[in-house]
């Protein structure tokens, strides 16, 4: 009796070691059962959490050299895949990343390509860091790419994102935001070996500083500035605005240049935070924006009184540098929305303000010169009924 018992407790104990043994294995990386069949040998390797991929590789920390072989199993021929190191952050931007594709002749297209925005199209170009030695492979719904990475020396942990999409004709489109594909971010130890996720929350966060920028500059150098520019060309016009045109002028000013000094700056930060993200003509345009606005708000120290011989000079440099600030600010606003590319609805809006405000210019220059004409008409009726009185008047008393 107690060596039946005895056998069924051992029985059911070798059951329940024999799931747990099972059970332990299923948690083990897959990656390491992997054979490239180019009989490449990787020495680590990682089974990535999302869109069934698996990175291997080879570091040597002395060099800074990373040999790398990406897998992603589940790619259909009409969709592009892209693994990525980020230098300096986690998040999309300022990735520098390896693409690979099949195109339409059967062959295999591996390439690089730096990442400055949001939804971008993977255009070809350098990195920031050396890569030699890229190839791709694709068979049996498998994409692998194969690259050496010139990493700066002693590098241990890096931001790696991974990422697939879909092809439009022979070029990558942009790939889904919700889901994986929004989830496919996280550092790796190259020392360890050890691999966190990032739920995109450093990317969101990133995206939300790029967002205060975009609506600073806007509303500022882009509504503001413009609508203090209307006050001071109309207003004045108008007798009963007496001197109240001039403070409202130099309110709504002083305030687009205060909100725009603060995009400005938030712009320069976020430069600064982005190695590798090269956005030469938006940088430099708020550059010049923020130099031409500063000189306007200087030209109200230097302001000369009407009556004053410089004044001409004065009106004509203060006119020129304000259309101009508002000439470029809004060309780098929509190269703004270019660069981030938020949904249409934003930069309708946008659109729509500045035709509204094109179109109370437009009405108001109208009737602004139409009320100048008249003025002028009447003064000079006025001064040849003057005129005419006064001869009469000449005339009646040398008859007297």
């Amino acid at each position: 009796m107690a060596e039946r018992i005895f056998s069924i407790v051992l029985g059911r104990w070798s059951l329940l070691m024999c799931m747990i043994l099972s059970s332990s294995s299923s948690y083990a990386q897959t990656c390491s059962k992997y054979s490239f069949s180019s009989n490449r040998v990787f020495k680590s390797c990682n089974d990535l959490p999302v869109l069934n991929a698996y990175i291997h590789y080879n570091y040597d920390s002395s060099s800074g050299k990373l040999e790398i072989g990406y897998r992603q199993t589940r790619v259909s021929s009409s969709q592009w895949v892209s693994w990525a190191v980020n230098p300096t952050e986690q998040g999309m931007v300022g990735s520098q990343a390896l693409v690979a594709y099949r195109q339409p002749d059967g062959k295999i297209r591996a390439y690089t390509s730096p990442i400055t925005q949001y939804q971008t199209t993977l255009a070809e170009g350098n990195l920031a860091f050396d890569a030699s030695d890229l190839t791709a492979t694709y068979a049996n719904n498998e994409m692998i790419i194969f690259a050496t990475l010139g990493l700066q020396n002693g590098t241990t942990t890096l931001h790696q994102v991974w990422q697939q999409g879909p092809l439009s004709g022979n070029v990558p489109a942009i790939h889904s935001t919700t889901g994986p594909n929004v989830q496919s971010m996280g550092t790796l130890n190259l020392v360890s070996g050890q691999t966190a996720t990032s739920s995109g929350g450093a990317a969101t966060s990133k995206l939300r500083k790029r967002n205060i920028h975009g609506v600073l500059n806007a509303v500022s150098w882009g509504l503001l500035m413009p609508i203090g520019v209307i006050i001071a060309r109309y207003l004045k016009v108008f007798k009963s605005a007496g001197p109240a045109w001039f403070y409202l002028h130099v309110s709504c000013q002083l305030s687009a240049y205060i909100v725009g000094v603060a995009g400005w700056a938030t712009g320069i930060k976020l430069g600064s935070e982005s190695v590798g993200v090269v956005l030469k003509t938006h940088r430099t345009l708020g550059i010049v924006i923020f130099c031409l606005g500063t000189l306007q708000a200087f030209a109200l120290l230097l302001r000369p009184k009407p009556d004053h011989k410089y004044r001409i000079y004065w009106n004509f440099y203060h006119h020129s540098v304000g259309y101009a600030t508002i000439i470029l600010s809004i060309i780098n606003i929509y190269r703004g929305f270019n660069i981030l590319k938020p949904d249409n609805k934003w930069k309708q809006a946008y659109t729509g303000c500045i035709i509204v405000l094109v179109c109370v210019a437009v009405v108001l220059e109208i009737f602004t010169w139409a009320l100048v004409i008249k003025r002028k008409k009447s003064g000079s009726g006025e001064k040849t009924s003057q005129s005419v009185n006064g001869s009469n008047g000449n005339n009646s008393v040398q008859g007297v």
